[in-house]
This record gives C-alpha cells, sequence and structure tokens, in this order.
C-alpha cells in the first residue's frame, strides 16, 4: 500500500553549528523555536502557538474559516482575531529575506523550506518504514521525542483544536511507542541499552503484551529469574485488572525459562500476524480460525496465525455530546465491521469490545496493542452548510505507519454513499495486505434512510444493557427502524432479540413473546436471506419453540455466511450446552470470545462453557468458569443462579450465598424451578441444579 502522508517540507537534520538550519520547530515536547541555533521567545498566547503547529502539520493551505472554526469558540471577530494571531506568527517565523507565512486565495500556509521540525522528522521516517532504519538511526529518532506532542498546550473553549490535540498526542505517542519497539529489536539483545529500551516501552505501553514477553526473554537469557517471576506476577495482575487474559504472559514466561521459544526478539514488521476476532457469531469446529485453542484451554492464550486483524474503532462524531453512544460515530463503525467481516482471511474485532475499551479511554494505539491486532481504522466525522464529511485512516499498530486515509465529503442525503465508499476502498487497501486465495467482498445491505440507521444503532445499544426498561427502549428504537425502513434485515433481527429476551427472562407473557420473536426474524429473512444475523435471529427463536435441529441449521447458516459472527457461534455454544453435543457446545464458545473477548455477551459466553463443563462432569471447572460469568456487570439472574447453584456444589458455600443473595436482589423469590423452565436441561443435569440450589436456599 501507498501511504497519503503528505509532508510539503524538508525538514533538516539535528546538527552542529554548520549544519544549523534556518529555523527549528520543537513540537515533540514542550513547544520551543530556535533560528540558526538561537532560541526565541514564544508569544505568551497559546492561540498563536497553537496555530503554528496546526499549519506545520497541514498537508495544504488551511482555509481561513477552518482555523477560526478550529481556535475560537464564537469569537465577536474571528477574522479579525485570525488576523492578530497570524501577525504574531510572522513576527516569529519571518526572515528579513523569507517570509515564513503565505497567504492567498483566502488560505494560509507556512514556508518551512530549510527548517527542522521534529515531528515531521519523525512523520517522515515512520512514513518511509521503520523497520528498514539502523539501530543509529532509530537511537535518533527515539531521542527526538521530548515529552508528549505540544506539552502543556491545552486551550479552553476549543473543542475542535482539543480533539485533533488529541488524536496528535495518540498519533505520535504511537510511533515513539513503535521507535522503542523497533529499537529493541535491533538491539544487541544482552546490552544494557536494550533493558532501558523494553522498560521505557513498557511505561508507554503498559499493555502491550510484547513488550512484556520481551523484558521475560531478555531476563531469562541473563538468568534473572526471580525478577522474571516477579515481574510476570505484576503483569498478570495489571493486565486482569484490565479484563485483559495474563496468560500469555505466563505462557512467554515458562517458554522463555525452558528455552523453547526464540529468544531474539523479532521485528514487528518480520513477526506473523497474532488476529484476535470479535463479532457475534457460531461455528462448526472444523471451522475454526487456524491456531484456535484446543478444547479446554484459554481461548486467549493464543491467537490464530496467518490472517491479518483489524480493529474499526467507534468514530469520532464532533456533532455528539462526548460520551454519548448509539449514533453515526458507532453506527458507521459497525457498519464498516459488517463489511469487512465477511472477509474470510481476515480477522475482525467486534465493535462490543471496542465499545468497551473506548468508553474505558483507551486510544486507537492502546487498543490494537492491547488486543495485538495488525490494523487500526479510526475516523471522524463532521457535519458542515448541509454536508457529512467523514476522514478514515487505516494504520499499522506495530509501526504506526498510515497506510491509508481518505477524507469523504458529501450531501447528508447521500450518507449511504459515502458509506460504501468507505467500506469498498477500506476492503480494497486491507484486501491487499492479505494473503489470501479468497476474498469475499459481498456487502450487507444498509438501511435507505439515516434515521432508521441510527434508531437500529441506538437500540442495539439497549438491547445489551440486559435490563427490562433498556430492553423495552430498545424495543422502541428499533420498532422505529424498521417502520422508517421496512427493508432493514438487522433491525428485524435485533427487534427479534428483544422479543426472545422478554420470552427467555419472563418479563412478557412467554408463548406470544416466541410468536414474536418468530415472526420478526422471519420478516429479515424475507427482506436478506444472505443478512447472518436474520439467520442468528430465527435460530433463537427456533430453539425457543423446542426445535432444536431446526435451530442449529438456521445458525450453522449465520456462521457460513459470516465466520467471524462471534454471537453466531455463542448461541451455537448455547443450544450444544443444553441439548446437543457439550464438547462442540466448549469449542463454540472458546471461539465465540476469542472473536470478541469484550463482548456484550460475555456473561453468556462464559456461562454456556459451564454448563457444557456440567454436562461433562468438569463440576470444578465449571464453578469456576460460571463464577466468571456472574462477575460481569450485565450477569442476570438466571446465569447468577446457576453459578451459586455451582459453588455451592464444589464446596464454595460462603461464595455461593453471596451470590444467592444477589439472585434474590435481581428477582425477589427466585427458585430453581425459574431456571428450569427457561433452561432446557437433560433430567440428570436437572437434578445437579436442585441439588445445589437446596444447599443455598433456592430449591
Amino acid at each position: 500500500m501507498v501511504a497519503r502522508v503528505e509532508i510539503a517540507v524538508e525538514s533538516g537534520r539535528r546538527g552542529g553549528t554548520a549544519g544549523e538550519p534556518a529555523l527549528r520547530l520543537v513540537l515533540l515536547g514542550p513547544m520551543a523555536v530556535s533560528r540558526r541555533g538561537v532560541p526565541l521567545a514564544l508569544p505568551a498566547s497559546r492561540k498563536v502557538r497553537a496555530t503554528v503547529a496546526y499549519l506545520t502539520l497541514a498537508p495544504r493551505p488551511v482555509m481561513r474559516s477552518h482555523l477560526c472554526e478550529l481556535l475560537w469558540d464564537l469569537p465577536s471577530d474571528p477574522r479579525g482575531e485570525l488576523r492578530w494571531c497570524l501577525s504574531k506568527v510572522r513576527r516569529l517565523l519571518d526572515e528579513p529575506d523569507r517570509p515564513r507565512v503565505a497567504t492567498g486565495s483566502d488560505a494560509v500556509a507556512l514556508d518551512l523550506a530549510g527548517c527542522a521540525v521534529d515531528a515531521l522528522e519523525v512523520a517522515r521516517a515512520t512514513e518511509a518504514g521503520l523497520a528498514g532504519l539502523g539501530a543509529a538511526s532509530l537511537r535518533d529518532l527515539s531521542r527526538l521525542f521530548a515529552g508528549e506532542f505540544l506539552e502543556g498546550l491545552e486551550i479552553d473553549r476549543s473543542p475542535r483544536f482539543g480533539s485533533w490535540l488529541v488524536a496528535q498526542r495518540r498519533r505520535f505517542g504511537a510511533v515513539r511507542v513503535a521507535v522503542l519497539e523497533q529499537l529493541v529489536a535491533s538491539l544487541p539483545p544482552r546490552s544494557d541499552e536494550t533493558f532501558e529500551s523494553i522498560e521505557a516501552w513498557l511505561r508507554l505501553a503498559p499493555l502491550d503484551r510484547r513488550a512484556h514477553e520481551a523484558l521475560l526473554a531478555a531476563l531469562a537469557r541473563q538468568g534473572r529469574i526471580d525478577e522474571g517471576e516477579a515481574h510476570v506476577a505484576a503483569a498478570v495482575r495489571l493486565f486482569e485488572s484490565e479484563g485483559l487474559n495474563g496468560t500469555p504472559v505466563r505462557a512467554a514466561w515458562r517458554q522463555a525459562v525452558r528455552g523453547r521459544a526464540t529468544v531474539e526478539v523479532v521485528s514487528p514488521a518480520a513477526a506473523a500476524p497474532a488476529p484476535i476476532i470479535l463479532v457475534p457469531n457460531a461455528l462448526a469446529p472444523d471451522a475454526l480460525a487456524p491456531g484456535a485453542p484446543a478444547p479446554g484451554d484459554d481461548p486467549q492464550a493464543s491467537t490464530a496465525p496467518g490472517r491479518a486483524s483489524i480493529a474499526v474503532m467507534p468514530f469520532l462524531d464532533q456533532e455528539t455530546v462526548a460520551g454519548a453512544r448509539g449514533g453515526s460515530g458507532d453506527g458507521i463503525a459497525q457498519d464498516i465491521t459488517t463489511r469487512l467481516s465477511k472477509l474470510r482471511s481476515l480477522f475482525v474485532i467486534a465493535q462490543g469490545t471496542l465499545l468497551a475499551l473506548d468508553e474505558r479511554r483507551f486510544g486507537p494505539a492502546a487498543v490494537g496493542r492491547a488486543l495485538d491486532v495488525d490494523y487500526i481504522v479510526t475516523g471522524a466525522l463532521r457535519r458542515q452548510a448541509g454536508r457529512l464529511v467523514a476522514t478514515v485512516e487505516l494504520a499499522e499498530t506495530r509501526t504506526a505507519r498510515v497506510v491509508w486515509s481518505e477524507v469523504y465529503d458529501r450531501r447528508q442525503d447521500d450518507a449511504f454513499r459515502m458509506l460504501d465508499e468507505i467500506g469498498d476502498s477500506l476492503v480494497a487497501s486491507i484486501a491487499q495486505q492479505v494473503e489470501a486465495a479468497e476474498r469475499n467482498r459481498a456487502i450487507l445491505k444498509h438501511p435507505r434512510s439515516l434515521n432508521a440507521w441510527e434508531a437500529y444503532h441506538r437500540g442495539v445499544w439497549h438491547m445489551y444493557r440486559y435490563s427490562r426498561p433498556d430492553n423495552e427502549q430498545a424495543q422502541h428504537f428499533l420498532e422505529q427502524a424498521v417502520a422508517l425502513d421496512p427493508t432493514f434485515a438487522r433491525a428485524y433481527a435485533a427487534l427479534s432479540f428483544t422479543h426472545f429476551q422478554n420470552a427467555f427472562q419472563r418479563w412478557r407473557e412467554r408463548e406470544a413473546e416466541i410468536g414474536r420473536a418468530f415472526e420478526t426474524a422471519g420478516q429479515g429473512l424475507l427482506v436478506d436471506e444472505q443478512d447472518p444475523a436474520a439467520h442468528w435471529a430465527m435460530g433463537r427463536a427456533l430453539w425457543l419453540r423446542g426445535s432444536r435441529d431446526q435451530a442449529l441449521r438456521e445458525l450453522e447458516t449465520a456462521v457460513a455466511l459470516s465466520p467471524s459472527f462471534a454471537h453466531g457461534h455463542y448461541t451455537l455454544s448455547f443450544v450444544h450446552a443444553q441439548v446437543g453435543d457439550p464438547q462442540a457446545a466448549v469449542d463454540f464458545s472458546d471461539h465465540s470470545r476469542l472473536l470478541s473477548p469484550f463482548d456484550p455477551l460475555l456473561c453468556a459466553m462464559l456461562t454456556t462453557r459451564a454448563l457444557a463443563l456440567v454436562r461433562l462432569g468438569r463440576l470444578e471447572e465449571a464453578a469456576d468458569w460460571s463464577a466468571k460469568a456472574a462477575a460481569r456487570p450485565n450477569a442476570f439472574s438466571h446465569l447468577r443462579a446457576i453459578t451459586a447453584c455451582l459453588l455451592a456444589l464444589t464446596d464454595r458455600g460462603e461464595e455461593a450465598r453471596t451470590v444467592a443473595a444477589d439472585v434474590q436482589a435481581l428477582a425477589p423469590g427466585y427458585r430453581v424451578e425459574d431456571l428450569l423452565a427457561t433452561f432446557r436441561f437433560p433430567p440428570e443435569v436437572a437434578e445437579v441444579f436442585r441439588t445445589g440450589a437446596r444447599r443455598v436456599g433456592m430449591g
């Protein structure tokens, strides 16, 4: 792929007086400007300094109107304030024989030929590729980072500049980590500098598994076993505190100590992809991803090599209140994720996980490294004068190199055409990075109304909260979506799920809700037979009706249409755990969590594994997995009741009573027969739960 990063300056290298550039701008740290080695006093105005930085990084001249919107929040005279600001920039940068501020055609640009700019030097090196640089060049790049980008230059009441500043800090922060990772790979493995670089890498990216593995390999080489053991314990605690799996770190340490792993640090550019997938889905066992864990293994202890992996972050919608969910930004990311998930050669991270990490303030680079994916897609939406503008960027996680970017500008009533273009361009660009025989470019249909689309996404957000009020809110939005667009198959599928929940949780009259779940799933199939979510919804409805074999066929069709559909894999686990093959249920549960480790349905994914283990006679393991499920914040009463029974059966009475009390708080008067009337257990399994329930007072 060819990166579209445009740098319109020739940045001089740092050197002695003989090669000292005319101007040197330091942006990576507190801003500084010097002329031929002599520091210049910066203007007191933060907006003047912000203008210098913004124009420096701009790939093309910037319109005055854009600068006004960027830096001033409803000023009385924005043009006048901008003129004053530019006069200060001229005073700082212009030379007697060479003006640096160029204006014309209502646009502004900086002429920085012959100048040295640390940020541009780093950007150019990243664009060319860090993998080709030697240790000396990487060391020089690392030294350019004196701190975070424009350290200390926040501006109050300038939200658009604030968004740009955050984006640039994340961008250069990712580059800094990538430089350190490459530097570690290029240094002698036993050198003190290697340890110093790894420690710097870990400070910047504490959840990057490869950084921990590099440190542990280095410690093992030197026989520092006690230090390695202490680091493993601390790392595992850190990962688990963030909801991540620390097992791979412990496994890497065991390999390093035993001498089975290659202890040389592999260059990120040469390393095989370590993909992770997240999406609600189910597959036949032979369709599991290469490298998926064996039955009984932790699904995150290994990842599936060979396929490139990608995560599409929720788009920043500049018109939405910070922290609000379910708008256009979430919707467009979900839609791109759905398209990409139909590429069988590509692992796609589910939106549920990315929304969860985004809400916890994980930046794109941190997400990419925490999930160990190869590519990250980011984007932003803004509306202006009846138009919708979307910027999209695809970057390599390990090198922080932007491999593709585009700006889409369409009338708001042509938003779906824009979405098609984004999806097509993304898939075409990614395809060049994927070695696979087949490329499935099929895409899901889109609703014809933006209002219907947004209503759908808001409904889905409420749907996964697993409470009766949220389920009712979800129904409201989803009914609005299908009323506005009767051809919207995914909205019918989601609406069917809300009726399933009403029946399963007994929030409404069960038989009537089973009928509605079946009817709405059927409507989804009528409008789009190729939509995997429609088959998923029909499979769930058929299970409610007691048609196990038909339900399994529908669910298998769903995952055949979209192999990265995590909820399909989970629902196959759900059915098999009760009335099918329990070992297949374990496998499907593991694969669903491999696809979507932070999924909204994670509590249910864990529970189906526990139920399958009960049928396999492995009660201790079942209790452990069920306890993990009960610890999830959206675990509902049935799941907690299962946990209470299993804990009681494995002599963990105090824990069992605590969970049983939680069940009664959620559903006063709850008894084991409520559980057995909801699930379809064989008689011997039903008796297991009755025994456990009697021990905790739910008999």
